[in-house]
């Protein structure tokens, strides 16, 4: 618990005006510098190499396997020389970890998140090689000793393969706690966009605008928390900066502009305010999987990212029932008191006990600590000579026009931008539909019409179950026994889902008379979440696969055309559903997802062509 607290944003807080109340291992008096680091000092058995070792990860038998050591013997040979090819691969990798006693040297296995597993597949070898090794069995502990660069750099790296303060090591339930905080903190911030909803009708009436300008409190929400990323995604991939600093500083602020949100009795003023809020709302869909990247290991990763999904998709569907019956019985401002009242108590959760889990800031914290121990100025670690060579301009690259670099150029990221987009869309354009079917056609009232978003969660639930036990009997299997594969087996259910979409949507849309009960409809709504939700799983567990280095890039620019596009769902729903009714107001959409179910097909049959002639996919 100490750990925990001492890692939190309040431990680093009384760590940065009084050290010695939470001090770290290296900071006590009792700390015995390992021995690999006190050989070093004294220049024995320590000659500069070269980045040629492998580096990778195996999994833990605590909760969501991780990687271990597997360390090479004599009696190991065979194995290794059978291996050579894949280990020469990835000879030009950073961060290269060597491992052994003082008298023999061994090649050493390192526990890495799968964000750093990705970072380094720079060939489809190397990512064949993280997955094979994701699969490893546990093994025993082993020293790790450092790198010593050809400029004599001593690159400072975890003390053992398991050393608790590396993320992948820790214990089942800190990586439960962790998980468990992000997932709240992504639902609250994303039932802020659709707790608004209730609200519309009160704004209408109280500022006298129309549908289309009081419906901009939603959309512009959306839109913010799209465009967020693009900032504090790579705010938190820089070392000295982590993951939690772009989460407490926006979450602080986005809490604090609950207030005034909560009192504004000006249209504009609101409007600003909910733009600043899903601006600031935004690291929980900038950062949250990059965290969960951070303590999971490659294997097991579908499940937790399954779990953050779940809990971005019903945030907007719980939002209507949440506000539904005390907006109707108070005033619209109740929406933004319950976000509050909501918010608050998780902001507090995060502040005391979300430890960093940046792998990069925790060494490169580590190596600053062992320089003032040892008065070593050639104790760095290796993301602390990355970032020194960062430079503005490739940062702003990497934020501003990495993710559209991808899209304009690459034929299979634009479609699955596209069609994730367009299902995104259609996701919000429900929240235009229900009241116009379950208060005009079944006479709901608002409380009423909120409870029918539960359709969404129960498609939601239903998907899980079908992808987790998919996972655990088929795909982990087959990794196991063949390697990872062609990227394309990803998309596997996703051939069959897809239909789910337009066969829900045209369920719903032509099921929605007062003539035919209400649930009839609400299966439509389910039926379509479950393709939804699939779909954009496989294709986000397909796009790191193809395009591992860029993984990053790649979910901030779906992340903004997902948001751009759904915003202007909002505003373009509600008048073709005037217009056209709802029956053909859905059909025309679910038309649209049609095309791009063949689009699924072309991705599947031709992926492997349109690999090899793409200027970003490994090869």
């Amino acid at each position: 618990m100490q750990a925990l607290i001492r890692d939190a944003p309040i431990g680093q807080a009384i760590r940065f005006f009084n050290p010695r109340l939470l001090p770290y291992p290296e900071e006590r008096d009792d700390f015995e510098l390992p021995p690999a680091y006190v050989q070093m000092q004294h220049g024995k058995n320590f000659a500069p190499v070269n980045s040629t070792s492998t580096s990778s990860e195996p999994p833990s038998d605590e909760g969501p396997p991780i990687e271990e050591v597997c360390p090479e013997t004599e009696k190991d040979t065979e194995e290794k020389e059978s291996s050579a090819d894949l280990s020469d691969s990835t000879s030009d990798l950073d961060k290269i970890r060597t491992a052994g006693t003082t008298h023999t040297t061994q090649s050493q296995i390192s526990r890495v998140g799968t964000r750093e597993a990705l970072s380094k597949a720079h060939t489809r070898a190397d990512l064949e090689q993280q997955f094979s090794l994701a699969t490893v069995e546990k093994g025993p502990s082993r020293p790790i000793e450092p790198e010593v660069r050809g400029d004599g750099t001593i690159l400072v790296d975890w003390y053992t393969t398991d050393d608790p303060e590396n993320p992948q090591n820790w214990g089942f339930g800190k990586k439960v706690v962790v998980l468990t905080q992000i997932l709240i903190y992504t639902m609250a911030v994303y039932m802020g966009s659709a707790i608004y909803s209730p609200s519309i009708p009160g704004v209408m009436e109280q500022f006298g605008v129309n549908l289309q300008l009081a419906s901009m409190g939603l959309s512009m929400y959306v839109l913010a928390y799209g465009i967020g990323p693009l900032l504090f995604s790579p705010l938190s991939e820089i070392p000295v900066i982590g993951r939690n600093p772009p989460y407490i500083i926006s979450y602080a602020i986005f809490v604090i502009l609950l207030v005034p949100s909560s009192l504004v009795n000006s249209f504009p003023g609101l409007i600003v305010l909910r733009f600043l809020q899903g601006f600031f709302g935004s690291p929980c869909l900038a950062t949250g999987g990059a965290t969960l990247q951070d303590l999971y290991s490659i294997i097991k990763l579908p499940y937790v990212l399954s779990l953050w999904a779940f809990a971005a998709t019903c945030g907007p569907a719980l939002g209507p029932i949440i506000s539904g019956f005390s907006v109707a019985a108070k005033t619209w401002h109740w929406s933004q008191w319950e976000m509050l009242w909501l918010n608050g108590p998780v902001f507090l959760s995060l502040f005391l006990f979300l430890p960093e889990t940046s792998s990069a800031t925790i060494l490169l914290r580590r190596a600053a600590r062992l320089r003032a121990l040892t008065g070593d100025a050639r104790l760095k670690s290796q993301s602390e000579i990355d970032q020194a060579k960062m430079t503005p301009r490739e940062i702003a690259v990497e934020a501003l026009w990495r993710p559209f670099q991808l899209v304009l150029l690459d034929p299979s990221i634009a479609f699955t931008a596209v069609y994730t987009a367009l299902i995104y869309g259609i996701f919000y354009s429900f929240f235009e539909a229900f009241p116009l079917v379950y208060e005009t056609l079944y006479h709901f009232n608002l409380g009423e019409m909120g409870l029918t978003f539960l359709s969404v969660t129960a498609g939601v639930i239903i998907a899980i179950a079908a992808y987790w036990a998919y996972i655990f009997k088929v795909v982990e299997p087959e990794i196991r026994r063949n390697g990872l594969g062609a990227p394309e087996r990803r998309l596997i259910p996703a051939l069959i889902v897809t239909w789910f979409v337009p066969a829900g949507l045209f369920l719903f849309g032509w099921t929605s008379n007062a003539n035919i009960h209400w649930i009839v409809s609400c299966v439509g709504i389910a039926l379509t979440t479950i393709g939804i939700f699939l779909i954009i799983q496989c294709i986000f567990l397909y796009l790191p696969l193809v395009y591992p280095q860029y993984a990053a890039s790649l979910f901030a620019g779906n992340d903004f055309m997902r948001s751009a596009l759904a915003t202007g769902a909002i505003h373009f729903s509600s008048p073709m559903f005037r217009n056209l009714g709802i029956g053909r107001g859905i059909s025309l959409l679910a038309g649209l997802t049609v095309g791009c179910s063949a689009g699924v097909y072309v991705l599947f049959f031709f992926g492997e062509k349109l690999r090899a002639r793409s200027r970003f996919a490994a090869q």
